[in-house]
């Protein structure tokens, strides 16, 4: 029986210029099959242990499954298949297919590649399992926040164009779920990036489709096809500021059960990436580190608090001034909401004590949203120009408000949840790690210090994004540096901050030092890989502090 047509799925696909349906389930994928045939959208492999990795690719047929062979080499020309393994792509998961491998090499380089049942040929990848026993050296490509309508994937070109990462993590969003015409706006928008399909992404159909573009991005299918992949997902893979029951912009009456909402968004998301079903995971780097791969959005995290709204209808100073101190004291504090759970944070927990007690050096927060703390500088009252949106200027004014109160401006970050931050950070130090935070989200690059209760835990890299507008396009007529030093004075824990440049960080871990090359690409509205700048900062074991090269 034929799913019944929503108003709202019904849109025009301008890639062909033909009205096209967004169904669920199997009628989207058929009008998909229609139009392109084999493999469709390259490679990509991830999820990297010492002897497996997971393998991913697309293929679209008229059958109800095609078995794919996949192959792997130690050279690129295949003459000798050292392993194997068979994938299905079915038109239930969007035609696309999975596979791990098993048997491999720890920290060997090997050639990949998927072969069809007539013959045809995947795109050639190139899978690098983790490395065992003694490591002196590893090299992650980090990577957030990649809107597809504001520019060019340069962060991505150049990462692929450098070749100088031993696998690459995603922070989140990965993706965004909003409508032609919101973020960015119809000026904004960069010629011919505009998302697919045109409406917000709801339905199972629509978060399907909104990644098949973003995987034919020519920029990122290089990037997918050469490094192994770590990933989470933070909101906009779901939408805006989502957590375990709900999201900012989610409307049930309209959109249906966030349940059902969040399900589709979550099986898109396995389907299309190279990623396991588990929420959360743990990579061991040789002796060298442990990478704690954590989930802080969907499955526990509890409502972000929302200060405008705590603030709504109180003008008067005194009035403002006391709800606040209300808020500060009282719920923000509250040490029952979570940000990972308590099943997670039992996991890290012990994580975190194995990782030490078997030697390794760093232990390593592959995470989304920033640790460190951050507040708005008083002066911002003063550079909201006339011609902001009402909107930001509310923010402004409500950040402005909070910072006097001695509150976060971001309370969709860790800020947000400081019980559940001051667990993580008891839990480090408990253990004696060398703790290292990497988050993406906020757009912009951030190095901390992290301390609780007095005493040092470890350092946060905050990476730049790779296309999405940070903290610099609310305030355009004030110089970066200007707001920089305003930062950084306002937020002791604060080394480094760069919140008008785009890009993306490498990260290297050594026995004797971690450093974190900030990589600024240029202007994301012309293609054009090249840097146009880099910072370097470097913490050592034992120091848990951040000094600058």
């Amino acid at each position: 029986m034929t799913a019944p047509i929503d108003r709202r799925l019904l849109l025009k696909t301008g890639a062909f210029g033909l009205g096209a349906l967004s169904l669920p389930g199997g009628a989207m994928a058929a009008m998909q099959a229609a139009l392109t045939k084999g493999f469709s959208h390259g490679v990509a492999s991830g999820e990297p242990s010492q002897n497996s990795i997971l393998l991913w690719t697309r293929f679209v047929s008229d059958l109800a499954e095609t078995r794919l062979k996949a192959e792997i080499s130690e050279t690129a020309t295949f003459r000798k298949i050292v392993a194997g393994a068979e994938a299905v792509a079915t038109p239930d998961r969007d035609y696309t297919a999975k596979t791990i491998l098993r048997g491999l090499k720890p920290g060997r380089a090997y050639y990949y590649r998927f072969v069809a049942p007539d013959g045809s040929l995947s795109d050639t990848g190139r899978p690098r399992p983790l490395p065992q026993g003694p490591t002196e050296r590893f090299r992650m490509a980090v990577f957030s926040c990649s809107n597809i309508g504001f520019g060019w994937f340069n962060a991505y070109a150049h990462a692929a164009a450098a070749d100088d990462a031993d696998c690459v993590l995603h922070l989140g969003d990965y993706l965004y779920e909003y409508q032609a015409g919101n973020y960015p706006n119809a000026a904004q928008v960069l010629p011919g990036r505009v998302v697919e399909p045109v409406t917000e992404i709801v339905a199972l159909a629509d978060y399907r489709q909104r990644h098949a573009q973003y995987c034919r991005d020519s920029d990122l299918r290089r990037l997918r096809q050469l490094f192994p992949i770590i990933a989470g997902w933070d909101d906009h893979e779901s939408a805006n500021d989502s957590w375990e029951g709900g999201a900012q912009n989610h409307q049930p009456a309209t959109e249906g059960p966030w349940s059902v909402r969040k399900a589709a968004a979550m099986r898109a998301y396995r389907e299309w990436m190279p990623v396991s079903e588990r929420d959360w995971a743990s990579y061991e780097i040789g002796d060298l580190a442990t990478l704690f791969r954590l989930e802080t959005r969907l499955s526990a995290r509890a409502e972000p608090f929302n200060l405008g709204r705590l603030l709504s209808g109180k003008t008067a100073p005194d009035e403002v001034e006391a709800a606040l101190s209300a808020f500060r004291e009282g719920t923000w504090r509250d040490t029952a909401r979570v940000m990972i759970g308590a099943d997670q944070q039992a996991w890290l927990d012990a994580g975190l004590r194995t990782s030490r007690r078997s030697g390794k050096v760093w232990q390593v927060l592959v995470q989304q949203v920033l640790m460190g703390s951050l507040r708005t500088p008083l002066a911002v009252a003063d550079w909201a120009g006339p011609d902001l949106p009402d909107f930001v200027r509310a923010r402004i004014a409500s950040g402005v408000a909070a910072s006097r109160a001695g509150l976060p401006m971001n309370m969709d970050a860790w800020d947000g949840y400081p019980a559940a931050r001051s667990r993580i950070f008891a839990a480090a130090q408990a253990a004696d790690a060398n703790l290292i935070s990497l988050a993406g989200d906020t757009h912009n690059a951030w190095a901390f210090d992290l301390a609780e209760g007095g005493r040092p835990v470890g350092v946060e890299f905050g990476g730049q994004s790779v296309t999405s507008p940070g903290y610099e396009s609310s305030f355009p007529r004030v110089a970066p540096d200007r707001i920089t030093k305003a930062l950084r004075e306002t937020n002791p824990g604060l080394v480094f901050a760069d919140t008008s440049r785009r890009g993306y960080m490498k990260v290297e871990l050594t026995r004797t030092a971690a450093r974190c090359e900030y990589r600024f690409v240029g202007n994301v509205r012309q293609k054009d890989p090249a840097l146009a700048g880099t910072r370097t900062l470097v913490t050592l074991p034992g120091r848990r502090r951040l000094a600058e090269t």
